[in-house]
């Protein structure tokens, strides 16, 4: 009997898709250009399940495939560095991560990535480029318990890359039920070095960055979920007052972004 996923997926299958995919994007984080890494040993003190990871966003896939690489590259053994792609052999197959369910099931590339750990979700508040309100899905909460029993679940709380967007308040819902320890990441350049969807490099030369921080002490008893997601907003960088502390270049290329987005929403 093959050994299978919480989910049903093949773990043997699972594993050569991680592998191939983890050969086809090295060159992007090591190569093309470099990833500034910081905090592997946070990684490697970590247990095996119940461990969520939340992060700022800034590709569709870029973003997961650089947390895959470094998640591995740091339990092999490798301090702040992607050198030698062999950690790939010995990949962690109990990594999850939350993504909206209409983009994993836009063609045959997103579901090829689905298989390989996604939890897809149905967003409260957007389908298919129109505002919409609905309510939260039972089955898409229960899932990421199913696979904080498992294992990690990586999470993009605002639910957007676009910079600076609120804290989604599933993600606190999820801290209060299940009581993961929540480890930020802060990630940067991916949107630089990437298109949108964080397939194809577009430019040479940019410094990409992931600082994986220490766990949030929570108090799940006794936070509320507003207090929860103003921890979340500081943890990533993401709340307002990070603004006061940007460029004049990274706040025009924000706005830029913005425009661009609400373009292609036209």
């Amino acid at each position: 009997m093959l050994k299978k996923t919480p989910f049903g997926h093949i773990i043997i299958l699972k594993k050569l898709l991680v592998m191939l995919f983890g050969m086809i994007t090295y060159r992007r984080f090591r190569g093309f250009n470099e990833l500034q890494i910081e905090g592997s040993d946070v990684i490697r003190k970590l247990p095996h399940t119940n461990v969520l990871f939340i992060s700022n966003h800034q590709t569709y896939f870029a973003d997961v495939a650089a947390m895959f690489h470094v998640f591995n590259a740091s339990l092999n053994g490798r301090d702040d560095s992607l050198k030698n792609m062999c950690y790939l052999c010995k990949a962690k197959m109990n990594v999850y991560y939350i993504a909206a369910k209409e983009t994993m099931q836009a063609g045959l590339l997103p579901r090829i990535l689905a298989y390989m750990g996604s939890i897809p979700v149905e967003r409260t508040w957007r389908a298919e480029g129109k505002e919409v309100k609905r309510e939260v899905n039972l089955k898409d909460t229960e899932n990421v318990g199913i696979a904080l029993q498992d294992g990690w679940v990586i999470t993009f709380p605002q639910g957007t890359t676009k910079p600076f967007n609120p804290i989604r308040k599933g993600t606190a819902h999820i801290i209060k039920n299940y009581k993961p320890i929540v480890v930020p990441i802060v990630i940067d350049g991916f949107r630089r070095s990437f298109d949108k969807k964080g397939i194809f490099p577009k430019k040479r030369g940019i410094l990409q960055t992931m600082v994986i921080k220490e766990p949030l002490e929570i108090d799940y008893e006794n936070e509320t979920i507003e207090q929860i997601v103003e921890r979340i907003e500081y943890a990533i960088e993401q709340h307002p007052s990070f603004l006061k502390v940007l460029s004049v270049e990274e706040l025009e290329e924000i706005e830029a972004q913005k425009e661009l987005d609400k373009l292609r929403e036209w």
